[in-house]
């Protein structure tokens, strides 16, 4: 079994939904091969085939439905979600599916929640990096990470593609070259001075692309540990890091890869191929590249075969 975190599926219906709610950046996803078509899920299972990918776990962001009016977000996210718990259903051997929460608003949130985990069979919510411009580490998302917890379900968090917020990435055209794996490293940094995974154990978070630069930071953080336990943390900066996983998305980059098991832990590592924006040949590559990568085989065999079955515990088909 080799389940894949780190997938997306939008249709034209849903993009054109959240552009008549004011988005204003959903034409990067159009025309991708990630919709719901027959033929387009054919075509990405056959593609998953020929990685040996058995799963899929489907998530929405960066295109959340994130809205400043609570009506919107929340028709959007009751939209996606039942999209999602539809395709699941047409091919429930092939796909999971984390649910969309109609954020920033909490309450709504928590009742979406509830009834993706409870009605729709989700495993668990996704979230973007920041969410319109808020930390994910705002207190106003604590009772969210607490249900999560509460259940010990995953939270995947992708980055929500505003380059951290800076124009010197966004006017630079680097959103997602740098400002991915940038959001990345914000926040998981900011999930770590509040403590949030060492105060809800038992919540499962998923971030992406290796944690974007978070393996080459973690000693220097660590090193300015007394400043960072004035904020109250309870432990070292790498150990909380620890508490969280991080998916292998490193575009085929070994030593990328090696600097991350090494700060991280192989056992921290996860399968994700960022399915539409790696296809084809760079798919397969995303898979290939764990065994290629020179780690020792019984750490390539844990990422790609082992470590997401504690977050997912599915049965094989």
């Amino acid at each position: 079994m080799r389940i894949d975190v780190h997938a997306h599926l939008w249709t034209d219906e849903y993009l054109d939904l959240l552009d008549r709610f004011g988005k204003t950046d959903t034409a990067f996803q159009r025309g991708m091969g990630a919709g719901a078509g027959e033929e387009e899920l054919a075509a990405r299972c056959e593609l998953m085939d020929s990685a040996g990918v058995t799963h899929q776990v489907l998530s929405a962001p960066p295109q959340s439905p994130h809205f400043a009016d609570a009506g919107h977000a929340v028709h959007a996210a009751r939209f996606v979600n039942d999209l999602y718990a539809e395709t699941v259903a047409r091919r429930p051997h092939r796909f999971l599916a984390l649910a969309s929460l109609p954020l920033p608003h909490t309450d709504q949130a928590l009742t979406e929640l509830a009834r993706a985990l409870d009605e729709l069979g989700m495993h668990g919510a996704c979230m973007t990096t920041s969410v319109l411009g808020r930390s994910l580490a705002d207190p106003a998302f604590e009772p969210v990470f607490a249900e999560l917890d509460r259940r010990g379900a995953v939270l995947l968090v992708h980055p929500a593609g505003c380059g951290a917020g800076s124009p010197l990435i966004t006017d630079y055209r680097m959103t997602w070259s740098v400002g991915a794996p940038v959001e990345d490293t914000v926040a998981v940094m900011h999930l770590i001075r509040a403590a949030i995974p060492a105060r809800f154990p038992r919540m499962k978070i998923v971030t992406t692309h290796l944690g974007g630069a978070l393996p080459m930071l973690l000693q220097r953080v660590d090193n300015q540990y007394e400043e960072w336990r004035a904020t109250g943390l309870p432990e070292k900066p790498s150990a909380t890091a620890r508490r969280l996983w991080y998916d292998s998305v490193g575009h085929g980059h070994g030593p990328a890869l090696w600097a991350a098991v090494a700060s991280l832990g192989a056992d921290r590592i996860v399968l994700g191929t960022d399915f539409p924006y790696e296809a084809g040949d760079l798919f397969r590559t995303a898979v290939a590249y764990v065994e290629n990568s020179g780690l020792p085989p019984g750490q390539a065999a844990q990422i790609l075969d082992g470590n997401a079955r504690a977050l997912f515990p599915i049965q094989p088909s």
